[in-house]
């Protein structure tokens, strides 16, 4: 019998279609997050479950298929499920690492260029009719050439930023965890900095954390204040990282002088007065929003399906532990 898979949202066509190669595959037709109790009865009887960073997988919805064999997530990212859970019923879990950095990295720029220049504004501006002519003192914002960039995160994507600051003469700064070789460091042409050295030195600040206890609220007033009051943070990792009640508050008193965001604390909802703000730039979750990268990740999580139905390890495989 041919193994059968429940995709929580509709994904590009050609991931699909692999995984009808060999699964009868059930697919939410509506384009909507699924409620936990529509997940739980759609995951029942399936062999496997492709989800999105938007569906919450904890021990309810492993719990309503003892015969499940995966979780398949189709994001780098995987706080959304329970591995812990996952692992003790002997189900895998997998991700799309990887596939995502270039483009999340171009994003990150994109952000930054028009925080720092105040696009937004200006084509609601141009657009309301309020254009009357070149002025001297029209939507000023900052330069980015030759001002200092602190990545907070050092991973591949933290990586992708930096390689494209050469590109501007900037001093990059990062702050990781793990801290780089120091010949690395010179052939990326970045320093590593202390954390608290990192905030009262930057002109923009770029973070790409994954979501965990120690990160979470790793941006809140204190960190505010420490930064400088021209400084611009960018957020393209995950929005709890940053907390966005203090972010409101230092925008509004401009501790601060903008930031540019794609991901939210409690998303899609928005923190109160964070939309009235014109010094943010808010974009809704596209940082991999490109049809070759959507794409690469759909065709990348079904590999990840369909070699776990097979009985095989998954290319990317979350928790390895599982296998004997």
């Amino acid at each position: 019998m041919r193994s059968a898979v429940f995709v929580t949202r509709r994904i590009p066509e050609p991931g699909l279609d692999l995984l009808r190669t060999e699964c009868e595959v059930e697919v939410n037709q509506e384009d909507r997050v699924l409620t936990r109790e529509e997940i739980i009865e759609g995951v029942k009887g399936k062999d496997a479950l492709l989800c999105l960073l938007t569906d919450t997988i904890d021990a309810a919805v492993l719990d309503a298929n003892p015969s499940l064999k995966v979780v398949a997530n189709y994001a780098v990212g995987y706080n959304n499920i329970d591995v812990e859970a996952a692992t003790k019923r002997k189900i895998l879990v997998t991700n799309t690492p990887g596939v995502l950095t270039e483009t999340t990295a171009d994003f990150t720029w994109a952000l930054l260029m028009s925080t720092a220049r105040r696009v937004v504004e200006s084509d609601r501006f141009t657009r309301a009719g309020l254009f009357r002519g070149w002025a001297p003192m029209l939507f000023l914002g900052c330069d980015v050439y030759g001002k200092t960039l602190g990545i907070v995160g050092f991973g591949r994507i933290g990586e992708a930023v930096a390689r494209r600051a050469s590109g501007f003469s900037m001093e990059v700064l990062y702050y990781d965890e793990y801290r780089r070789d120091p010949d690395e460091e010179k052939r990326l042409g970045v320093r590593y900095a202390p954390f608290d050295e990192l905030l009262r030195r930057s002109d923009f600040i770029s973070v790409h954390v994954p979501l965990m206890e120690s990160t979470r609220h790793l941006f809140g007033e204190a960190e505010f204040r420490a930064m400088k009051d021209t400084a611009i943070l960018i957020n393209t990792s995950r929005g709890p990282v940053v907390d966005e009640r203090a972010l409101v508050a230092a925008l509004r008193a401009r501790e601060i002088a903008g930031a540019g965001l794609d991901v939210y604390e409690a998303e899609p909802e928005l923190e109160p007065g964070l939309v009235e703000l014109d010094n943010v730039v808010l974009a809704p979750h596209i940082a991999s929003a490109t049809v070759e990268t959507r794409t690469r990740m759909a065709i990348m999580a079904a590999t990840n399906v369909l070699a776990a139905v097979r009985g095989e390890v998954p290319p990317n495989i979350v928790n390895r532990e599982v296998f004997p």
